[in-house]
């Protein structure tokens, strides 16, 4: 006699085991986590690179602060040109000559009128100017004394004559042959007036500068040696 019946059930395919993700030779269900873990990895390594190259990277400004420091010590060492040394700018000249302002001797109709002075004389600035200028250019005509000494410079102008002279003040402590050579070079450098270009209230006018010469630093030179001109 046969015994009880048993329900048998088909044993599954393994196609339909490949679609539920189990089974099957290699143990394909490993293969999304391993790829999810490398690419954790290879972006773990990216935030760690860029900031390690970005602070790493050479900045190109390594070399200012050094060449900047070393500046004002190379600008103060002598150059070299064409086998010949040349030394840096030295320090500004000595005052040679010291002007006095402006001031306004007398304006008048001519000459020989009795005119007015100072303020009540109206401003040349064409002549003031190259008055100044023109004495400044010819310090080496004052006399070498050897001392401190003034020139007072006058200068006429004769807007009728058109004519300008130049010649020594009695204000100045020196007069004489040397403040007249003095003067002399100083008309020579003024330059040629525009008269019809020029405005003046008064066709005569007599200004003056009154110039100081410092005591020249000494120079030496071979012994006796004359100290005067």
């Amino acid at each position: 006699m046969a015994g009880p019946s048993r329900h048998s059930f088909p044993a599954p395919s393994e196609p339909s085991l490949r679609r539920l993700g189990v089974g099957g030779p290699g143990g394909g269900g490993d293969r999304p986590l391993r790829a999810q873990i490398v690419v954790a990895l290879v972006a773990l390594l990216v935030l760690l690179a860029v900031p390690l190259y970005l602070w790493r990277r050479p900045s190109g400004t390594e070399n200012v602060a050094e060449e900047s420091d070393a500046g004002p010590v190379a600008s103060a060492l002598p150059a070299v040109v064409d086998g010949q040394v040349i030394a840096p700018d030295a320090a500004p000249a000595e005052e040679r000559v010291r002007l006095a302002a402006v001031q306004k001797v007398k304006c008048a109709a001519s000459a020989r009128s009795r005119g007015q002075e100072g303020n009540l004389c109206d401003s040349l600035p064409f002549f003031e100017e190259a008055l100044a200028k023109a004495i400044r250019e010819n310090v080496d005509c004052a006399p070498r004394t050897g001392k401190e000494g003034t020139i007072n410079y006058v200068l006429k102008i004769d807007f009728t004559k058109r004519q300008v002279s130049v010649f020594p003040g009695a204000s100045g402590a020196w007069k004489g042959p040397q403040a007249r050579r003095a003067a002399k070079c100083v008309k020579r450098s003024l330059p040629a007036p525009q008269w019809n270009a020029i405005q003046h209230q008064y066709r005569y006018y007599m200004i003056a500068i009154l110039a100081t010469y410092p005591v020249p630093s000494a120079i030496k030179g071979p012994p006796g040696s004359p100290v005067f001109d």
